[in-house]
């Protein structure tokens, strides 16, 4: 006993957690047992399925991808009208530190990648499409009650279950600022070389003769092909993947083969993948695409590569 009151509260916490853990394998081994079944009527993707909740005019339709989106350009509007009020304070508050934090980031990163004359036209762009991306990767990682295909009676009523799902894990939203991008920094190559110039200037320095019946075709295809793709991929299939992998060791993958004893045993390694995501790579892919897309402006009115 008295070793035990000598143990500090953390370890007391862990060794309760442990307990708790091993109980509930015991739990539900004996009451569910051992054996599953596969579902085959189950799909995880389905999740992720946009279902319209109502249209509001023509092909236009309101479904939870909107809704994230609504929520996410709300928040960082209210954020940044927030902290723009009280950037007087001569003790800021947490969040007013944190943007401040962020506003200092993306100024270098745009500074070390363009003139000055381009960083008072991009930045605002640059350090918003930050903030809005973190923002709805941030929110994406808050259940909410919006699996409309799933759902539970409440005084009578069919409310949707609750579920993480970010805007970004539509392909379309992250294609949409790829694309914004991509009109961004071909407009802003054009109008410092001209359309012919612009041209001239993806061309790496010194590349001639045979080399360039090579190397011109890769760069075009580099530019105008690959750099929106990559900025869509890398934002969709990061979070996409995390999703799904928290949801797999949260209870997908049990409810799958039908093996509740399955569901309890992952839900660690769930709660490991939900603080990795939405700790590090809903900031980390954030970062990334601003930072790339600093990177291209720059370069399109850079003289040659």
């Amino acid at each position: 006993m008295n070793r035990l009151r000598s143990w500090s509260k953390a370890r007391k916490i862990g060794y309760s957690v442990g307990l708790v853990y091993v109980l509930g394998l015991i739990g539900f081994a004996v009451g569910f047992g051992i054996k599953g079944h596969k579902n085959e009527s189950f799909k995880v993707i389905d999740a992720f399925h946009l279902e319209t909740w109502f249209h509001i005019a023509g092909p236009l339709n309101f479904d939870k991808g909107v809704l994230y989106l609504l929520i996410a350009t709300g928040l960082t509007l209210g954020i940044m009208l927030f902290v723009a009020r009280h950037m007087q304070k001569k003790r800021p508050g947490r969040l007013q530190v944190a943007v401040e934090m962020g506003y200092g980031l993306m100024s270098q990163v745009t500074r070390e990648n363009m003139d000055e004359k381009m960083t008072r036209r991009w930045f605002p762009i640059v350090f918003t499409l930050f903030v809005f991306i973190l923002v709805s990767n941030l929110i994406g990682y808050v259940p909410l009650p919006v699996d409309s295909q799933n759902t539970f009676k409440l005084f009578g009523a069919n409310i949707p279950s609750f579920q993480i799902y970010a805007a970004v894990t539509n392909v379309a939203v992250p294609l949409v600022l790829a694309l914004g991008v991509f009109v961004a920094y071909n407009a802003e190559g054009v109008r410092a070389h001209g359309p012919i110039g612009y041209i001239k200037s993806l061309i790496p320095q010194g590349v001639g003769g045979p080399m360039l019946v090579l190397i011109f075709p890769l760069e075009m295809l580099s530019n105008f092909v690959l750099r929106p793709l990559s900025l869509t991929i890398r934002l969709w299939a990061n979070l996409l993947a995390g999703h799904l992998l928290i949801d797999f060791m949260a209870g997908n993958l049990a409810v799958l083969l039908g093996l509740q004893l399955l569901g309890w045993f992952t839900l660690p390694i769930g709660v490991v993948i939900y603080l990795f995501e939405a700790v590090l790579i809903a900031g980390l892919q954030a970062f990334i695409f601003a930072i790339l897309t600093a990177i291209y402006l720059g370069g399109a009115t850079a003289a040659s590569h």
